[in-house]
């Protein structure tokens, strides 16, 4: 979901609370001198933060542009924002998580930019687990917003005939059409498929201006490309079906996992992750109401693992955690954002690292015409359903390959989708590619998974 509409340990991950409703910093908020306070670094997996116990450790951190963090001692290490949600920080052998403090009322939200929720630390070998709280040398002012809602959630969805004719009657790229399906859902069930409420978009950041050294290196790379057919063999894992879940950063964090495997091992192991694991399990996503992959299919997976399908079958809901603890945990090596963090993506680096590499997670805003994509190449025709409205989310997808229209020349992406076969071209959609069409080209995400 996107982060747009679709933002860590097994064990340590049934403890605590989860985050219901995200906050909104941006990096302008976040970037300055910090002030770590931790407690002993003698945990484990297991350790529950919901008490943090007596601080230890203090540290200086200076989270500085566009993605250095300095310590107190002057060492150097890196960090990133997590959409607007939180942000890690990686330096002098340790990595910490937090999501910034909000507090809600009702349907008030008030984000306190200059502070977090407790989150964890540990060093980069997966050992020596601590709680951290993080505070904010000069003061950010509290920010407020009032959450949005669609009217009438629990009505069942009816179709707007004349919204379908409209978009196809305004533009020739794309086909919309009628899925009689969506009749039998409720207005809750769309805005949980197309991301969840916790993935409402509030701001976000565009895809960044390329530079010269990416669009020399975005040269060698082939004119199309698409990892369903690469020299005629198939990296991509089947498509699957959500449901009115909002875990589609579940599954497109399992579906980069499983890419990445099989391209790894040359097709030798096929895996099917468990979306559910992550779903009912993980403190870092907020089940059925959103998620986001950057925290799933690289924190989550390493701190954790993640587990095959048959440890934890689907469900379509996010109850209390009943995977298998006897099954095998598999494990992601490295992890980042497209560009080396949150708002360094683009088009040249995102064809750069999915040819190389794999395909990749990303996110995208969902406008109402994108649920009634039949095919072409979409992109928002500017049109909105007074009929049936829906909030404007984030979803997370997989962009597989890309490619260009032989007769009008339009740039596309191949984006696997998590709704079904039945949907789209086959369970797959393109998108106009090189525009940052919807948010596309902001915050792709790479894995790589230990085979």
């Amino acid at each position: 979901m996107y982060m747009w509409q679709c933002a860590v340990v097994l064990v340590m991950l049934v403890h605590g609370t989860r985050a219901d409703t995200p906050a909104n910093c941006t990096f302008d908020d976040v970037r300055g001198d910090w002030i770590l306070y931790e407690t002993e670094r003698s945990g484990d997996a297991n350790i529950d933060c919901n008490n943090m116990g007596p601080i230890v450790h203090k540290k200086n951190v200076n989270l500085m542009y566009p993605n250095v963090a300095v310590d107190e001692f002057g060492n150097e290490g890196t960090w990133t924002m997590i959409y607007n949600q939180g942000f890690e920080i990686r330096v002098s052998g340790r990595s910490y998580f937090a999501f910034s403090l909000y507090k809600k009322s009702g349907e008030k939200v008030t984000s306190f930019c200059d502070k977090t929720m407790t989150g964890w630390s540990r060093d980069v070998t997966v050992r020596n687990w601590a709680c951290y709280r993080a505070q904010k040398k000069t003061p950010v002012a509290p920010k407020n917003y009032t959450l949005s809602h669609i009217l009438q959630e629990d009505a069942l969805y009816s179709y707007n005939s004349a919204f379908i004719q409209n978009i196809n009657a305004k533009q020739n790229s794309w086909h919309a059409n009628v899925y009689p399906e969506y009749e039998q859902m409720t207005m809750i069930d769309h805005l949980r498929r197309a991301g969840g409420r916790a993935s409402s978009v509030v701001s976000r950041v565009g895809a960044k201006k390329s530079n010269f050294f990416a669009k020399l290196r975005d040269a060698g790379m082939p004119a199309a490309w698409d990892w369903r057919d690469v020299s005629g063999i198939n990296y991509v894992s089947p498509i699957r079906n959500q449901r009115n879940c909002g875990s589609c950063y579940a599954f497109a964090s399992m579906a980069g996992l499983e890419s990445r495997i099989r391209i790894l091992t040359n097709n030798t192991q096929q895996p099917v992750y468990s979306p559910q694991d992550v779903v009912g399990c993980s403190l870092l996503a907020q089940g059925c109401e959103g998620g986001f992959p950057f925290l799933i299919a690289g924190r989550y997976a390493q701190d954790v693992g993640v587990v095959l399908e048959e440890c934890s079958p689907y469900e379509g809901k996010d109850d209390v955690c009943h995977t298998n603890k006897s099954c095998l945990r598999h494990y992601t090596a490295h992890y980042r954002y497209v560009g080396g963090y949150f708002g360094a993506c683009n088009e040249e680096e995102m064809k750069i690292a999915l040819v190389k590499g794999g395909p990749l997670i990303v996110g995208f805003e969902v406008y109402d015409d994108f649920i009634h994509y039949k095919g072409g190449i979409y992109h928002y025709t500017g049109l909105y359903d007074r009929f049936n409205p829906l909030e404007l989310t984030n979803h997370a997808v997989l962009v597989v390959g890309y490619g260009a229209d032989e007769v009008t020349g339009e740039k596309f992406w191949i984006v696997k989708n998590s709704w079904g076969e039945n949907w789209g071209e086959g369970g797959y959609f393109r998108i106009l590619r090189g525009v940052d069409e919807c948010g596309i080209e902001s915050m792709a995400v790479e894995v790589v998974p230990i085979p």
